[in-house]
């Protein structure tokens, strides 16, 4: 046996070396696919099957491409240049930048981050008077984002009412701006890019032909124009490797087609499909809670979690009465981990919704103990980065019209609104770009003195900086810009500026990976036949692209270590030793709003066996019978999610129930308007009905006779119950 293919179990040496056909490898969380994923590649290389250059694949961040590209030259003694591995994202802009000409693009084409493709939006809807408080912004967005992932240009939309009418002219204007800023947003980077393969024959060929084995990676997320995309890149023969979860499938918000999995094993005619199951994160008792809960999903392609690493401790489960007796105690058992030797970095607490970190953090700062949320604002988002990222857009390519819109007044320069608007006017009327406009404007006293100042400030930067290396270009676009001058006088101004010197430092590891890793074009064959020469994309372009594609986290101070606070979603992809998920209660996790989205339960209770499968060595689950959330107070019942757990797995640690004269008296049922207690029943109380199911009582009045319960049930929603004759039975 070949040493690239020692330590693999059987069905990861199975998967890892077959090559007679397309495979499709469900893979479970912690079971090692990205281990066979880079073994596939670097055997398909050493054995001589393919070399470098006919490989494609395909991961969804950028950390995992890295890190792809990272074992394979491990393993094997290569150089990386020329290999496809990367995101979707940055596979099209790759293939846009080679062939930008046939795309229909500049050379120079920009890519708009989802704010920038905003910006542009609101410019759009307010130049045409659009109400944006029956047509929001972010809504038509959506609208336009949605519609490419299916593929569909403007004149493909179909009408369903006025709504959808004032979206589609909304469209149709933002797609002319684009092709005439020669500005890309991501998910047009795949319809072009889609697009450019299916108008052009010979491209699709050459290509086709190239690729002789693909490999996709986290395939669960791929959305219907990705799929599209990869039937058509592998439609002659190439030998597909679908690497995914069907259980894992959390992304349906965002344009996911878990049916893709299905789909995949008849387009592809699939005669071959391998589970990895041996799971080498967890202990057994997650892994048997994951199973038992993730088992309740209809329409599964199935597969069992199993370890031979022990069954570990049971799970934990705690009943608080309150949102901060809850955070009270999971603080209290990150301590006593921490006091353990446990890192705090290595300890996860996992929430539905970002609205439940309130109370967390309030409580954590409270404790003093160190926490950061996971997945914040990037660095690139940043607003000083992005003031001097779009300098460098205009300076790479003056018809970026959102570029000039964000800085020709920042630093202030006195160029007001109204001479903004003439300046858009004008551009309007003779078609051209903002900075043409700029140029040409007839404006008069202060005006014309301050737009000519910036014109003149922008052609000196470029003229000044011909021939510069990139770290130094952003050094002098920083300081010339009066960037740093303006956050010096800011009281903010010292982590700003420091951002700034962090870009330039980000430039120069750019421009060292790229010395030693960019990628290298075969040469493409011309019309005639012979070998077009590709250019050299120029190091500004392709860093303000990479600065744009770049899915950075927001990380703690360098060293730190600290507690790591984030959303389920966001937690997909990590693991760690301990994993508290909170708010385990019916109407936030699951959400409320999945009751009545089609298979919005069933993908609630994957994003559940998501966060159960983060925990390697231990796991707990919270919840609260009573939560402020948004500015109210809500009661709960326990999470259908924990129901569905065997009790055996289980170590439930739940409170001392409180007196009627304690703390929740006062604090959170002095409001109502009844007593405490109605005939031995208690507000919070959690109660089951013989019809109904079970509940949370949440108002009560009258007495005897005449008592009445308003009990909030988890499948009916809220009743009225006379409780002479309801009869409930407390749980």
């Amino acid at each position: 046996m070949s040493e690239i293919l020692k330590g693999l179990n059987p069905p990861q040496l199975e998967a890892a070396t077959h090559t007679s056909s397309s495979i499709l490898v469900l893979a479970g969380a912690g079971s090692g696919k990205t281990k066979v994923l880079t073994t596939r590649i670097a055997w398909l290389i050493q054995t001589g099957q393919i070399n470098a250059f006919e490989l494609l694949a395909v991961t969804f961040t950028n950390k995992a491409a890295k890190e792809m590209l990272l074992r394979i030259t491990t393993i094997l003694p290569i150089n990386s240049r020329g290999m496809w591995v990367g995101t979707f994202h940055g596979l099209c802009n790759r293939l846009l930048r080679t062939h930008y000409k046939e795309a229909n693009l500049p050379q120079t084409f920009q890519i708009l981050d989802s704010s920038d493709q905003l910006s542009l939006i609101k410019r759009i809807m307010k130049s045409q008077s659009i109400d944006e408080v029956r047509y929001p912004f972010r809504q038509a967005q959506y609208f336009i984002n949605s519609h490419k992932e299916e593929g569909l240009r403007p004149e493909k939309v179909e009408l369903i009412d006025d709504f959808s009418r004032t979206f589609l002219e909304v469209y149709l204007e933002y797609d002319r701006a684009c092709r005439n800023e020669g500005v890309v947003d991501f998910a047009e980077l795949l319809l072009r890019s889609y697009e450019l393969l299916l108008q052009n024959e010979r491209l699709l060929k050459h290509y086709q032909q190239r690729f002789k084995h693909v490999l996709v990676d986290e395939f669960q997320d791929t959305n219907k124009l990705q799929y599209a995309w990869l039937k058509l890149i592998a439609n002659q023969g190439a030998c597909v490797m679908a690497v995914g979860d069907d259980d894992q499938s959390i992304y349906a918000f965002r344009g996911a087609h878990s049916g893709n999995m299905l789909n995949f094993e008849t387009d592809f005619a699939v005669d071959k499909v391998v589970k990895l199951e041996q799971n080498y994160r967890s202990l057994g008792n997650i892994l048997d809670g994951a199973n038992a809960l993730i088992k309740n999903n209809d329409g599964r392609l199935g597969k069992n979690l199993w370890t031979d690493q022990g069954e570990g401790e049971p799970i934990r489960v705690y009943r608080a009465m309150t949102d901060g007796e809850e955070a009270s105690f999971i603080i209290e058992e990150i301590q006593a981990l921490k006091n353990a030797g446990a890192d705090l970095k290595n300890i996860a607490l996992l929430y539905r919704s970002n609205a439940q970190s309130r109370v967390l953090e309030h409580n954590l700062f409270r404790s003093g103990l160190p926490y950061k949320v996971y997945g914040g604002l990037r660095f690139f988002e940043r607003q000083e980065v992005k003031h001097a990222l779009a300098y460098l857009r205009l300076i790479a390519n003056d018809n970026d019209d959102g570029a000039l819109l964000r800085i020709i007044n920042f630093p202030t320069r006195g160029i007001g609104n109204r001479t903004i608007e003439q300046i858009r006017d004008s551009a309007e009327l003779s078609g051209a770009s903002l900075w043409q406009a700029a140029c040409a404007a007839r404006l008069s006293g202060r005006a014309k003195s301050a737009v000519s100042n910036f014109v003149t400030l922008i052609e000196k930067i470029k003229a000044d900086t011909h021939g510069f290396l990139l770290p130094d270009l952003i050094e002098h676009v920083v300081d010339k810009s009066g960037l740093t001058e303006h956050y010096r006088k800011d009281r903010e101004g010292k982590d700003r500026i420091e951002n700034l010197n962090e870009l330039i430092n980000a430039a120069s590891v750019f421009v060292s990976e790229r010395t030693s890793s960019a990628y290298v074009e075969e040469p493409y064959p011309d019309a005639d036949g012979g070998d077009a020469n590709t250019a050299e994309i120029d190091p500004l372009i392709e860093f303000l692209a990479h600065a744009s594609l770049e899915a950075g986290d927001n990380q703690a101070n360098a060293g730190e270590d600290a507690l790591q606070l984030m959303t389920v979603h966001s937690a997909k992809g990590l693991e760690f030793h301990s994993v508290f998920i909170s708010g385990l209660e019916e109407g936030l996790f699951p959400h409320e709003n999945s009751i009545n989205e089609h298979g919005g339960l069933e993908e609630e209770r994957r994003l559940m066996y998501v966060a159960m499968t983060r925990a390697m060595r231990r796991l707990y689950l919270s919840h609260s019978q009573m939560r402020m959330l948004h500015g109210q107070t809500r009661y709960n019942i326990e999470s259908r999610f924990i129901d569905e757990i065997p009790e055996n797995l289980l170590k439930k640690i739940n409170h001392v129930e409180p007196s009627v004269n304690n703390s929740f008296s006062t604090s959170y049922a002095g409001s109502q308007k009844t007593e405490n207690t109605v005939s031995g029943f208690r507000i919070g109380q959690q109660v089951t009905h013989a019809k109904f199911g079970p509940g949370v009582i949440v108002q009560a009045e009258g007495q005897g006779a005449d008592a009445r319960l308003e009990v909030n049930f988890r499948e009916v929603g809220r009743k009225w119950l006379a409780l002479e004759y309801a009869k409930l039975s407390s749980t």
